[in-house]
């Protein structure tokens, strides 16, 4: 099978063991190496480990009317931000329905890098951008590798002249990075402190090796795309659009009330968003299972009987030795302690908890020193 985009790390990834015959948005991407996918989660929560996620889409929008133009189709309010800032934001139609979840890099008042995954950004800018003078342009060649782990930063920051340590999360800076021209930004999907490397394709294989030979000694590790999924749920962080089970999912569904500015002008879905505020059919809830497995996504949750929530997104977490289970539960069925019943090849037993299922204070990536 062909696919339009192509990692320029194919080959690398090869190596390490990847047949490479899973793809998101049309890139090939390493779903597993010929390690153990807990081996590298291990690398990740105690060094760092390195990932390839280039499938993401790049958009970049610019123009006189960018801002204006961001702020019509985010939930958020893009004129709030300054350059530097990495920002979140969702994307709803007309009725309220999440169709898309981005990263908004803001590289000045009018110049900004959107990156999202699967869900229909670039389609809603298209259908948006007539009434604007913006430009919107898909970058495919960008290629973004991700350190993430406790030995990220001072894996990086001996090859950069940038200061690194400086960065705050959820920013981002120009500047180089053995001797190439890069962005680099503080985040990452791993609730670890981590930083995201944007750069060409034609640098990446070097950018690549260069990072696993300076962290080599410290025992960082390539990781795949199933340690990628680990380290996410464990995280409690969502997948768009794996974790809003529904087409007309809201952001209030899944606990993103942050990601909703009513208070700014008109902007795609904000009638509706405010309509459905308090009349949320479920929520996303963490619950723990007694099972040594992963529960399949999709299986059905039960409470006395009746149909009560659906998995969205699970993991066996051997770092915590627990089943996981990220799932949409009535509202009346996610206080914390509740009891479930979930339906895979058997049932087992689940219990309502706190999310993140990993260090639910946010002190890894939030640390202490830089908080308020």
């Amino acid at each position: 099978m062909s696919f339009s985009r192509q990692s320029a790390l194919n080959d690398r990834h090869r190596a390490l063991g990847s047949d490479l015959s899973t793809a998101w948005n049309d890139m090939p991407i390493p779903q597993n190496y010929s390690t153990n996918p807990y081996d590298e989660t291990e690398a990740v929560r105690n060094r760092a480990g390195l990932f390839d996620v280039s499938g993401l889409r790049l958009v970049n929008v610019s123009g006189p009317d960018a801002q204006a133009f961001l702020n019509h189709l985010l939930t958020t309010d893009i004129s709030k931000t300054k350059a530097g800032d990495s920002h979140i934001s969702n994307i709803v139609n007309a009725n309220g329905g999440l169709i898309d979840d981005v990263l908004v890099y803001v590289d000045g008042p009018d110049q900004f890098r959107v990156s999202h995954g699967g869900g229909s950004f670039e389609e809603a800018a298209e259908a948006a951008k007539g009434g604007f003078n913006v430009k919107v342009e898909r970058d495919n060649d960008v290629h973004i590798l991700s350190l993430q782990g406790p030995l990220a930063l001072e894996t990086l920051a001996p090859h950069t002249p940038m200061d690194l340590a400086g960065l705050g999360y959820f920013r981002h800076q120009k500047s180089t990075l053995f001797g190439k021209s890069v962005s680099l930004a503080r985040g990452g999907y791993s609730a670890e402190r981590g930083y995201e490397v944007f750069c060409s394709a034609a640098d990446a294989p070097f950018i690549w090796d260069s990072i696993l030979k300076a962290g080599k000694d410290a025992g960082i590790v390539p990781a795949s795309w199933s340690c990628l999924d680990i380290i996410r749920v464990e995280g409690g962080l969502l997948f768009f659009p794996f974790d809003m089970t529904n087409e007309d999912t809201t952001p209030w569904e899944v606990r993103a009330d942050w990601t909703i500015d009513l208070s700014k002008p008109a902007f795609v879905g904000k009638d509706a968003l405010a309509a459905k505020k308090g009349k949320e059919r479920s929520f996303i809830a963490g619950v723990e299972v007694e099972a040594a497995k992963a529960i399949e996504p999709g299986s059905k949750i039960t409470a006395n009987g009746e149909q009560v929530g659906v998995v969205c997104s699970s993991t066996f977490s051997q770092h915590l030795m627990k089943s996981l289970v990220m799932a949409q539960i009535k509202p009346e069925f996610t206080k914390l302690g509740t009891e479930l019943t979930l339906h895979d090849d058997k049932n087992y037993t689940g219990t309502v908890v706190r999310m993140p299922f990993y260090d639910p204070m946010r002190l890894r990536t939030h640390p202490q020193s830089e908080r308020a």
